[in-house]
């Protein structure tokens, strides 16, 4: 039977069926094929011929009779064969639709049994700017994250060096007991309790990581930002991804930013704060985090454990600017000084304190003993607000950093594995960390046409870091530029 839908064996079916159920009423052979003319189906004779005998006539009246009861029930078997037609239809489309709809659960179950015989893993997604399959977990769980086959070797991601595809963090655990030792010297006994935790742990080199991206160095990088920070300074880490902090490429360079924390220290609110780290770094990706306690006397913890992550993630990137996350950069300034001339190996580059001397002052934040250290004088360091290296130098510094006691004043621990590199530090105008100039109330500190002149600036407040910022990038125009660079 051939319809609008074309020919099918249920269509076939359903004409079958009608016309087993037209002869059962003894009808088919009076009606005839469905849609056939009822006009002469029956041989009605000539009423005229044979109008004088009665009997004739009786017997007309009795056959016209009989062929009326045979044209009503034409009509009857014509509009049931017609209702039965469009049932049929109905019927035929529910069936085909429902096939339809059944077979799309078998070919997602098909589909997904493929990609699993690929090595793509239900529960998993491919990664692109890692070039890893990620289990897809919400953010408040952890994020294990666990190299899984690749579907081809086009998926491979050409951009992370084969040197760095296999690295990963070593340290998985933190079991370091207390130097009891020295907890009975004289010395020990006046410091105030953060400096006692210090050395009690001092030998303790090295934590495990609960935040990790090293992504981030695949491939060239030009200049990798990296900001110290801490756990409750959002505000801070949200501005600086918004103005200077912005991962970009710019006039051909690559760009890339990361924040280096610890674990919150305040112990009653430590798993709220840790939760929103978590899911700061759900959305933004930019946050390297230790397992030790953010306090001041371990940002040299912070350093060194950078270095080593640096010396195992980033073995092409070219320079890194590292700095607080209260400062004003340029990054367009940074690499205008790298390219105004040509500079020597080992570029160390910063605001530059020589000849500072240890503070002997029991209450002031940078207190030293002569038992800690008994030189007059510290060796130059850059100020920590921020300052410039190459990444050749980093790696080096890592090598330095492992031989070296751990010192309680970062700035000045960098500056002691500087001297045993021989490397001396390049002091640099553009570099500010005390602010433009030492007054805090002058003017100076807030015109945007010296801001617009130098590399740091330290140290600004989130909501007046963004107002310079639209200001140095916005229609500024000065009558003349600070030659400093």
């Amino acid at each position: 039977m051939e319809t609008a839908f074309g020919f099918d064996p249920h269509q076939e079916l359903v004409a079958t069926f009608i016309r087993r159920e037209v002869l059962k009423a003894g009808l088919y052979e009076a009606a005839g094929p469905v849609g056939a003319d009822v006009t002469g189906l029956t041989d009605a004779p000539d009423l005229r011929s044979s109008a004088s005998d009665p009997f004739q006539l009786i017997g007309r009246r009795g056959r016209r009779e009989t062929n009326m009861m045979n044209n009503r029930d034409r009509w009857k078997v014509i509009k049931m064969t017609s209702a039965m037609f469009v049932v049929a239809v109905l019927l035929l489309t529910v069936v085909q639709r429902g096939n339809i709809n059944i077979t799309a659960p078998f070919e997602l179950s098909r589909q997904a049994r493929m990609d699993a015989s690929e090595g793509v893993e239900l529960g998993f997604a491919f990664e692109e700017n890692t070039g890893l399959y990620v289990e897809k977990k919400s953010f408040w769980k952890v994020d294990k994250r666990q190299a899984r086959p690749k579907a081809s070797a086009a998926m491979q991601d050409t951009r992370i060096p084969q040197e760095t595809s296999f690295r990963n963090w070593d340290v998985t655990s933190s079991n370091c007991s207390a130097n009891l030792n020295i907890s009975s010297q004289d010395w020990f006994k006046s410091l105030e309790n953060g400096f006692q935790q210090f050395m009690l742990y001092r030998h303790c080199r090295y934590f495990p990581m609960t935040l990790n991206h090293p992504e981030k160095c695949a491939g060239e990088v030009d200049l990798l930002i990296v900001i110290k920070s801490i756990a409750t300074q959002h505000d801070r880490r949200e501005v600086i991804r918004k103005t200077w902090g912005k991962e970009q490429v710019l006039d051909g360079k690559k760009i890339k930013t990361l924040f280096l924390l610890g674990k919150p220290s305040d112990e009653r609110e430590r798993a709220n704060h840790q939760k929103l780290v978590e899911y700061e770094d759900h959305i933004f990706r930019d946050i390297l985090q230790w397992d030790f306690l953010d306090t001041f006397y371990n940002l040299t913890l912070k350093e060194t454990h950078f270095l080593k992550w640096f010396h195992t993630f980033c073995p092409s990137v070219r320079y890194v600017f590292k700095g607080d996350d209260d400062v004003f950069v340029s990054v367009k300034n940074i690499f205008e000084f790298l390219e105004s001339s040509s500079h020597e190996k080992n570029l160390f580059v910063g605001d530059v304190i020589f000849n500072a001397r240890p503070i002997r002052i029991k209450e002031n934040k940078y207190y030293v003993p002569h038992a800690l250290y008994n030189k007059d004088v510290y060796p130059p360091y850059a100020g920590g607000g921020g300052f410039l290296m190459d990444g050749k130098l980093v790696r080096r510094l890592h090598w330095v950093a492992d031989t070296l006691e751990l010192y309680p004043i970062d700035d000045v621990f960098l500056g002691m594995c500087l001297e045993v590199l021989q490397v001396t530090p390049l002091k640099h105008n553009a570099f500010k960390t005390f602010g433009l100039v030492r007054d805090k109330n002058s003017k100076l500190n807030r015109e945007p046409c010296f801001y617009k002149s130098m590399i740091v600036v330290h140290k600004l407040l989130p909501s007046d870091l963004l107002h310079m910022w639209n200001l140095v990038n916005g229609d500024l125009v000065c009558s003349q530029k600070v030659e400093l660079l």
